[in-house]
Parts: C-alpha cells; sequence; structure tokens
C-alpha cells in the first residue's frame, strides 16, 4: 500500500483527488499550504507520526475530530473533506516561501513582463518544497487535483499528458516540474472530466460538490493586479529607505521613483502618459486610456524607457520567440525539433519547430503568426498530448 501526500486547496477537485487515492487502496495524508502572514511554527517539521521534529515551519497538526487549525476559509473547508474522507490533515505555513513569489510577481510586472504566479508556485512550492515535506512523512507519491496525466511508457520514462477535458486541461502550468520526480506524482482527476469530478463530490456527500472554481490569483482577490503590484512596491521602497538601501531586490531605484511614462505609436508618435508599466501587457486593448479613432494593441512594453507602445492587431503577429529557463521533460533534442507550443494557458497549440541556442536557451519557430505574445509568460511545447518542455518567454 502507497502512502500519497495529497496537496488539498479545498476546493471540489483536490477533495476528489483524495477520495479516489482511497478509492484506490493508497494510505492518503491531506496537506494545506498555507501563504497568509501568519508567523510559522519555527524549527519544526513533521515525521511519519505526525511529531514535530527538523527545521521546516509547520503549523499545527490537525487530525480528524481535533479543533481547526486554520482560520481562512478553503482551509476549513480541505479539514472538512478530510475529516469526512478520515484520513490526517495538516496546515504548513509556506507564508515564507510564497513572499519569493510575491516577489518575482511585482519584480516582472515593474520589467514590462507579464508573469504567471501559479506556474512559478507549482515548480517551486507544489512540486519543489512539497516533497521534501512527501520526504518527512516517508510518503511515497505527491498528489494534487490538477486535470494533468502522468503515465509510464513502455521504455519506462513517465510523461506529462495533458488531462482528458480538454477545457479543462492544466499541462501548461505543469511544465515545470522536473522531470526526475515525474514517477512520484500523481493527478487523480485527469482521467475525468469536470463534471464527472462534481458528481462524483456529490456522491460522496462532500460540502465542496459546488463549490465555485477559483477563477483569480490567490493573493490579488479582487483581480487588481496593478493595485497590488504599486502597493507592495511602495512598501519595499519604504523599507529599503528606512534600511537605507537605494536597491529592491533587484529593482533600480528610479524605476520606483518615476514607474510612469509614455504611451506612444510604433512610429514614435506621443499619445498619451500612463502611470505605471503594470497597468498593460502584451496584446491589451481595452482600459489604454487613449482615443485613436480605431482599436490599438499594446505591441510591447520598454522597461528602460517606461514606454508603452501601441499599434494595429496586424502589429501584434509573431512567428519566432526565445524561452529561458526551460524545463526539458524530454532528452533535449541535438538538432531541430517538431513539436506544438502553447504559448499562453487559454490559447491553442500551433505548429511549430525548436532547437537549443547558448546558455540552454530555445528558440522557437512558430509556422502560423501567433498574436499576443507576451515576455514574463511561459511557452510551453508539446509533441501531440505529451508535454516536452517549456519556458519563459523573453
Amino acid at each position: 500500500m502507497s502512502h500519497v501526500l495529497v496537496a488539498m486547496s479545498g476546493g471540489v477537485d483536490s477533495s476528489v483527488a483524495a477520495a479516489l487515492l482511497l478509492e484506490q487502496g493508497h494510505r492518503v495524508t491531506g496537506l494545506f499550504m498555507r501563504h497568509g502572514q501568519a508567523p510559522a511554527t519555527q524549527g519544526s517539521t513533521l515525521n511519519a507520526n505526525g511529531t514535530a521534529t527538523g527545521d521546516l515551519a509547520l503549523a499545527e497538526a490537525c487530525r480528524p475530530g481535533k479543533a481547526r487549525c486554520c482560520s481562512a476559509a478553503d482551509a476549513d473547508d480541505a479539514r472538512a473533506v478530510a475529516d469526512s474522507l478520515g484520513i490526517p490533515f495538516y496546515a504548513l505555513d509556506f507564508s515564507r516561501e510564497f513572499g519569493r513569489i510575491v516577489d518575482y510577481f511585482v519584480d516582472e510586472y515593474t520589467a514590462g513582463r507579464t508573469p504567471n504566479p501559479c506556474i512559478a508556485c507549482n515548480s517551486w512550492l507544489k512540486f519543489g518544497r512539497l516533497f521534501e515535506y512527501a520526504d518527512g512523512i516517508g510518503a511515497d507519491f505527491v498528489a494534487t487535483g490538477h486535470y494533468a496525466r502522468v503515465v509510464q511508457l513502455e521504455d519506462g520514462a513517465s510523461a506529462l499528458l495533458r488531462g482528458l477535458d480538454a477545457g479543462k486541461d492544466q499541462s501548461y502550468v505543469l511544465y515545470g516540474i522536473p522531470a526526475q520526480r515525474l514517477p512520484r506524482v500523481i493527478f487523480p482527476v485527469g482521467h475525468f472530466s469536470k463534471e464527472e469530478i462534481r458528481r462524483r463530490a456529490t456522491d460522496l456527500g462532500l460540502h465542496v460538490a459546488e463549490k465555485p472554481d477559483s477563477q483569480e490569483i490567490c493573493f490579488v482577490p479582487n483581480g487588481d493586479h496593478a493595485a497590488v503590484v504599486r502597493r507592495l512596491r511602495n512598501e519595499r521602497e519604504r523599507a529599503d529607505t528606512a534600511s537605507g538601501d537605494p536597491v529592491s531586490s533587484g529593482v533600480d531605484s528610479t524605476d520606483l521613483d518615476s514607474t510612469g511614462g509614455e504611451i506612444v505609436t510604433l512610429d514614435g508618435r506621443v499619445v498619451g502618459q500612463h502611470e505605471g508599466l503594470e497597468r498593460y501587457t502584451v496584446g491589451q486593448r481595452k482600459g489604454l486610456g487613449v482615443a485613436l479613432g480605431e482599436p490599438h494593441y499594446v505591441i510591447r512594453l520598454e522597461s528602460d524607457t517606461r514606454r508603452v507602445v501601441l499599434g494595429r492587431y496586424e502589429d501584434l503577429a509573431r512567428t519566432e520567440l526565445t524561452i529561458s529557463g526551460v524545463n526539458w521533460l524530454v532528452a533535449a533534442p541535438r538538432g531541430e525539433v517538431a513539436c506544438e507550443a502553447k504559448i499562453r494557458y487559454r490559447s491553442p497549440a500551433t505548429p511549430a519547430s525548436a532547437w537549443l541556442e547558448a546558455e540552454g536557451r530555445v528558440r522557437v519557430r512558430l509556422h502560423t503568426p501567433c498574436y499576443g505574445v507576451s515576455p514574463g509568460q511561459s511557452c510551453v511545447l508539446y509533441w501531440g498530448e505529451r508535454v516536452i518542455a517549456g519556458g519563459i518567454i523573453r
């Protein structure tokens, strides 16, 4: 009987994932990843019998029938599901680690790029730090409620595949899982449709069966990411000023002094002013703050000049791009490889060719033009259903 550590978010997908693993005969432990600012209990981790040891931060453990340990509604939902399934449940404080993701989010927007913090969270925490906790309790596998699949091929290798529900497939945000960890990853709901998962939750009597899916970044609850970036950047600037440090986590202090700039057309004509690059992303049409008589789109953001450059839709077309920080889930090719490329979570994959360049970067040639290729987003490469690599668009 395998021991599986399940990341439980309090939603229907991870809740049913835990139930499915139980049905399959696994020994299951539920885990909620807290990322709030509550202080962690320092100097503790978790061993196989639930006692605190080691040097990792761990919130108070919750066993079925014991008092709640988390105040957030999602944590309460996850605990209630664990109670109903009769599995051990723990809430771990990841606030310190999660701060790295928030810093990345602020730095990327300040530099004129459009980050995807969910991908960073998956790569750094859910399939990074979480494995350390799995090892600490002797778990054989780590599972989540993502709509994707991991299968073992005839040659013994593990492959990451799209979820069977094309409308819910989340393989795009999972490309950062280290290849050596794939054999220990399980996605129980990836073989089902969303409707089937909700029906199973109802049949199991889980109170989260009709809980709405989260559609927002978890630390941007009102959807106003620009306001979050400005607030956090200002807090950072004040903290650096108080400490006498003029540089803020790799962001030039001149950027913090004047985040606004000009809105210009491709021919250099100034048509307006903006109050911060974080308000814009490549491909954006609405909310530009200028009227030019015909639709215009953000073509690029210039962090050095602080300019927002506008053009027509056809000016967005791109047939080549470069990605860095590439994670290969197959052996890196020696020459050009035919594949499909996906440049945004909700965009379709398009036929492409890819090849290695210097410093591990990958050049991708798109066989048909893509519109709205945005630096900071991820480009993920596929062979049919299989994810072969992914990285950050530069």
